[in-house]
């Protein structure tokens, strides 16, 4: 039997926005995943670390924004492993659980272009497949692309958490760049209005 096509999207999402669903949708329509499985990552070792309930929020807000969608599945994978989260230690375990699935990560083109600096990334190209999708001002030479290292042709979606957290704080409606459940979220949690 195939084993079920899965992608993992890992990511600090905060908040998730309809760039991050988007991209997802596409993975499962056009690039031959049977799931997109999508991940908050409560302390990724090259970023600031939010606090516990700021993790928990996070991770409310994706089940939120995929509710409906039976392809893209929020999972809380990385909040049963040691901190801080390294992907490959997450990669092990998912296979360790899924027998039946084969993960491909999902990174974007920024991630790639400092793959080296993380844990075994030797490892994961090794072991693993990676799915690459673009971002503006980060070109990938195609041809040098390891074996098991795909460039997927994703709409660029020029949205990020960050503007949506300033968009919130500066007191603008950002209602559209996020899903409607998720922005209800987090106007009824008054999350980001100490933002810079």
């Amino acid at each position: 039997m195939q084993p079920i096509q899965t992608a993992f999207f890992s990511g600090t999402f905060n908040p998730v926005h309809t760039g991050h669903l988007i991209l997802a949708n596409y993975l499962c329509e056009f690039e031959g995943f049977d799931e997109v499985w999508m991940s908050v990552t409560p302390q990724n070792p090259l970023r600031e670390k939010l606090s516990p309930e700021a993790d928990r929020q996070r991770l409310e807000m994706l089940r939120l924004a995929v509710t409906g969608n039976p392809k893209i599945v929020a999972t809380d994978i990385e909040f049963s492993l040691p901190l801080p989260s390294y992907t490959i230690r997450t990669l092990d375990h998912l296979r360790s659980l899924y027998p039946d699935r084969e993960f491909t990560l999902v990174i974007g083109a920024d991630n790639w272009l400092l793959f080296d600096r993380w844990r075994e990334s030797r490892r994961i190209v090794d072991e693993y497949r990676v799915c690459i999708y673009p971002r503006r001002g980060y070109d990938i030479d195609e041809a040098k692309l390891p074996p098991t290292v795909r460039y997927c042709r994703a709409p660029l979606i020029e949205i990020s958490s960050t503007q949506i957290r300033q968009g919130i704080a500066a007191g603008k409606n950002m209602n559209y760049f996020v899903p409607q459940s998720v922005y209800t979220y987090i106007i009824n949690h008054r999350l980001y209005k100490n933002n810079e």
